[in-house]
């Protein structure tokens, strides 16, 4: 038996609404107040209306539609133009053109749980990108029990029930530390910001490689600084003015790593003959940086077709069936010319 098909008269019945005004939330007008509107789209959506066909004029002959989200951000700036973020754009962008489907970038930043509802619930995109968790693992799992039509980029966590793309950033870690361990560093920082999932798995990554080498783990080399250049070259600098020993930085970003060593070469120490630096990411201008930046790679080509292919692919092909597991994309280390070796 065919199922019964929705129609724009059932959406307004449900909702309370006239047959006009359950048009209007489908066209976005401003006649119609937000709630309203967010009623009539969950109420779309919940019953398979499709809606698109009300949406205002697009590219012609898309397969669907996925927008993308970035949460109020946790240790990054979260601005369009953060290097990482384009490169992860990037790869989301040529994900979706392939597939032939639209991207959509969402005007909100949702903080808490209520807003990531709203912003899956609102959006007439057929499924969506987080791109980055921040401190929202628990709201993404309560979100799951609700609407499985949902990818997150950024780290795997402890009892998580939604699906995340993601690099192995422990590995990571542990990479750029076991190789300046092997070129004979002994006193390695750690510099960047512990409360974001992906920089505390980097730096979980440095103190099992610390472990590993022998090296003794010294909270003085355990440095803070946010993901931006001047918050990093601020902080290596305060290193440097407290006379603190240290022949290594691996550092939680590219960023990071560019403001260390703007830091250390303003302060006359030579980079890689005394301290060696490594980032995180492999952004563009790590490799035109002078002296070239050792880096561990991301892979935001693969990382952006895992996360499409998550919202296609699972199901049948069927968006809005379920998004399957989670998954990290392995790191490589870059060796140029910050550290040597």
């Amino acid at each position: 038996m065919s199922r019964k098909t929705t129609r724009l008269e059932d959406i307004a019945r449900l909702a309370g609404v006239s047959i006009a005004t359950a048009s209007r939330a489908l066209n976005d007008s401003p006649a119609v107040n937000d709630r309203t509107k967010q009623l009539i789209w969950k109420l779309a959506k919940e019953h398979d209306y499709p809606f698109r066909r009300h949406m205002p004029a697009g590219p012609i002959g898309a397969q669907g539609t996925i927008a993308l989200v970035v949460p109020r951000p946790q240790g990054r700036e979260g601005r369009l133009s953060d290097p990482f973020f384009l490169e992860l754009l990037a790869g989301v962008g040529e994900a979706a053109r392939e597939r032939g489907c639209d991207l959509l970038m969402s005007h909100i930043s949702p903080a808490n749980y209520e807003e990531l509802s709203a912003a899956l619930n609102t959006s007439r995109a057929d499924g969506v990108i987080f791109l980055g968790q921040s401190s929202l693992h628990s709201a993404f799992n309560r979100l799951v029990d609700a609407d499985h039509r949902f990818v997150v980029w950024g780290a795997e966590l402890p009892e998580q029930d939604y699906c995340s793309i993601g690099s192995d950033n422990t590995f990571g870690g542990r990479r750029a530390t076991l190789h300046l361990a092997r070129l004979g560093r002994q006193r390695i920082v750690f510099l960047g910001d512990l409360d974001p999932p992906e920089a505390m798995q980097r730096h979980r990554g440095y103190l099992d490689a610390l472990g590993q080498a022998g090296l003794a783990v010294a909270p003085d080399l355990i440095v803070p600084a946010h993901f931006e250049v001047e918050s990093a070259e601020a902080a290596v600098d305060a290193l440097i003015r407290r006379g603190v020993d240290f022949d290594g930085i691996v550092a939680a970003s590219d960023q990071i790593a560019l403001g260390a060593v703007r830091a250390l070469l303003h302060a006359g120490v030579d980079v890689p003959g005394k301290v060696s630096v490594i980032g995180f990411d492999n952004v563009p201008f790590s490799r035109y940086s002078r002296p070239a930046l050792s880096t561990i790679a991301q892979d935001t080509m693969k990382a952006g077709r895992l996360m499409v292919s998550k919202l296609l692919d699972h199901g049948g092909g069927d968006l809005g069936a379920g998004v399957g597991r989670s998954e990290r994309v392995p790191t490589e280390l870059i060796v140029r010319e910050t550290c040597g070796g």
